[in-house]
């Protein structure tokens, strides 16, 4: 799920990090194809030094870039009228009713911090509520999707360079929206505590990513989904990289050179991407 951060502390990143750190690089490749897997933060603070010399070069001569989603605009447009359709309650009903006496306590403290609106939020399903608030605080301390990872490199890439996207925009929102209530409340719960008990977390997750560190980012990125919702990070992990794995494996028995790049959290791992290739047989350069 999205992380949580002390915003002024990933300012602080590009002037704290070591000159060698780099985001780690994986590196699928036969007799005729190249694949370059690149684990992405969606949105980033202006000013860090991310890019590894590794993905550049790759990117520059990239027949095809692989993304999570489309970029363009009309398929930004479509997921947010779905998310709006899909991520309401009933007339009548109410998110802090789902939550437990400490979460609707914690809901509305984060609420009044972050200047939203609780009867906006009141009308949310968990898991849209849940993503309202790691993007709002996200954009509150300066990340933006526009100096993030993939509209970064979509700009970078020759237009030559076929864009293609593993999902579309109502797929992965059905990912949230079809999970059984249950292990939503339980995902916003566990979210709505760590933004009060450990504001700094997402700072951590994108020091452990600059510095190439995965164990680092499977401990911050991906434990604590496990043991708040094990339904959902099957729904939202396991279950999606088995696909791309599929989806990338068959990419290797045609020929050229093609760069992958999706959720850092999507790579690392027993449950990671490169990990399952490996279990395939196929070689996998890489951390």
């Amino acid at each position: 799920m999205l992380k949580r951060l002390a915003l002024a502390l990933i300012a602080a990143l590009a002037t704290t990090l070591p000159a060698a750190a780099q985001p780690p690089v994986w590196v699928v490749r036969d007799q005729d194809s190249t694949i370059v897997l690149f684990g992405s933060v969606h949105m980033l603070p202006p000013g860090l030094n991310w890019r590894p010399q590794a993905l550049d070069t790759a990117i520059q001569s990239a027949d095809d870039l692989w993304f999570e989603l489309p970029l363009d605009a009309a398929d930004s447009q479509a997921a947010s009228q779905i998310a709006a359709a899909r991520g309401v309650l009933p007339a009548g009903e109410r998110l802090s009713d789902r939550l437990s006496p400490k979460g609707r306590r914690r809901l509305a403290r984060i609420a009044r911090s972050m200047n939203l609106s609780m009867d906006a939020l009141d009308r949310m399903r968990p898991w849209l509520a849940e993503v309202t608030l790691g993007v709002a605080q996200l954009a509150r301390g300066g990340a933006n999707g526009s100096d993030g990872v993939e509209r970064t490199l979509n700009q970078a890439a020759p237009a030559t360079a076929q864009r293609r996207a593993f999902e579309t925009a109502e797929q992965q929102i059905a990912f949230f929206a079809d999970a059984p209530e249950k292990e939503q409340v339980a995902s916003l719960e566990d979210t709505l505590r760590e933004m009060e008990q450990d504001p700094d977390e997402y700072a951590k997750l994108v020091k452990a990513w600059m510095a190439g560190d995965v164990k680092a980012l499977e401990r911050q990125g991906l434990k604590p989904m496990r043991r708040a919702s094990p339904v959902l990070y099957q729904r939202l992990v396991t279950e999606r990289n088995a696909r791309w794995a599929d989806a990338i494996a068959a990419r290797l028995r045609g020929s050229g050179e093609t760069v992958v790049v999706v959720g850092a959290a999507h790579l690392i791992g027993k449950d990671g991407v490169p990990a399952m290739l490996r279990r395939r047989g196929i070689a996998v350069e890489g951390p």
